[in-house]
């Protein structure tokens, strides 16, 4: 990897996320701008195997700042697993000259260029792209600001029809492994209780708390719960709830792929900029193999296959404040 970088590929790879192509434009344009030939990988890994590759110029980025899910496309590839498909999608790359790479993604797309930088010459840059803010090393991630903006805003909706009606609901979120999203648009709703992967559900706990403040005549609650959470989700939760409590009113509302649209906030727009614009820099530097993160407002690197090992842990403080403020 000692041969300086003059052709740079970019991806998208795994779950959508606001901001995705924010961060496509900066990396096209900042390339460009540095005098480097920049290529679009269609489709992500698959896109590289399939030999789905466009030259990128810089008005192909022109009015794509202010839109949701990304132009590149996205897929997941099983074929990348195998050895036989990485080497297949590194002689295509060989083939342009391209000798960079930067993959937007979440974990999976990470472990992917872990493997593939370890097996052939191009040096590749990770960016944080998914909802869940689930990577180890970074205060951001792209997409999760927009996604937690859309869950708290449909949540103060159903809040209305909550009050109107005094029920219980449960509102399930994205957060398969990780509880970021539920946990964040949990606290800014005001919900009584919060159900996250990383932390056991204790449902005689959150049962007794329901009666509680049903003897107590409140009978508004909200219950936000992550997708991943052990206890198995909302419609799982609903079903115990109602045995427990069958004068209860109690909805299910699950949110969805609602979460991953839309247009991205200024904040993902802000930090996919930036990040896009570093991952460039840090090919030209020599810096390679690599995550862009941003920790106390400041760019931070660290190897990807650190990234790919740890994981993002929510604080023991977070969930003291969820305790108190739902009591």
């Amino acid at each position: 990897m000692g041969n300086k970088v003059t052709k740079i590929g970019v991806l998208t790879s795994g779950g959508d996320a606001p901001g995705m192509n924010a961060a496509v434009r900066a990396v096209v344009r900042t390339g460009i701008y540095h005098g480097l030939d920049v290529y679009g990988i269609l489709r992500g890994y698959q896109g590289m195997i399939d030999d789905d590759i466009i030259k990128m110029e810089t008005r192909s980025v022109a009015n794509i700042i202010q839109r949701g899910g990304t132009i590149l496309k996205t897929a997941r590839c099983k074929e990348f697993y195998e050895y036989e498909g990485r080497k297949k999608a590194y002689e295509n790359l060989k083939d342009r000259g391209i000798n960079g790479l930067v993959i937007i993604g979440g974990d999976g797309s990470f472990r992917g260029a872990v493997k593939f930088s370890e097996e052939f010459d191009i040096p590749c840059i990770g960016l944080a792209g998914t909802i869940d803010k689930d990577i180890y090393g970074t205060d951001f991630t792209i997409g999760f600001d927009t996604a937690v903006n859309t869950a708290v805003e449909a949540i103060d909706k159903v809040r209305d029809t909550m009050d109107a009606h005094d029920r219980i609901f449960i509102i399930e979120v994205m957060g398969r492994d990780a509880g970021y999203i539920a946990l964040h648009s949990g606290i800014a709703t005001g919900a009584e209780n919060i159900l996250i992967p990383e932390r056991k559900t204790d449902i005689n706990d959150i049962i007794s708390s329901l009666q509680e403040k049903e003897r107590r005549k409140k009978l508004v609650n909200l219950i936000v719960v992550a997708e991943g959470d052990d206890f198995g989700g909302a419609n799982e939760l609903h079903k115990i709830l109602k045995e427990k409590m069958p004068q209860a009113e109690i909805r299910v509302c699950i949110l969805g792929h609602i979460q991953r649209g839309g247009s991205p906030s200024c904040l993902d727009r802000l930090i996919a900029s930036r990040m896009g614009y570093h991952a460039v820099e840090s090919l030209l530097e020599g810096r390679y193999n690599v995550f862009v993160g941003i920790m106390n407002n400041k760019m931070h690197y660290i190897p990807l296959e650190n990234a790919v090992k740890n994981k993002a842990k929510i604080s023991e403080e977070w969930l003291k404040i969820v305790k108190i403020l739902a009591s």
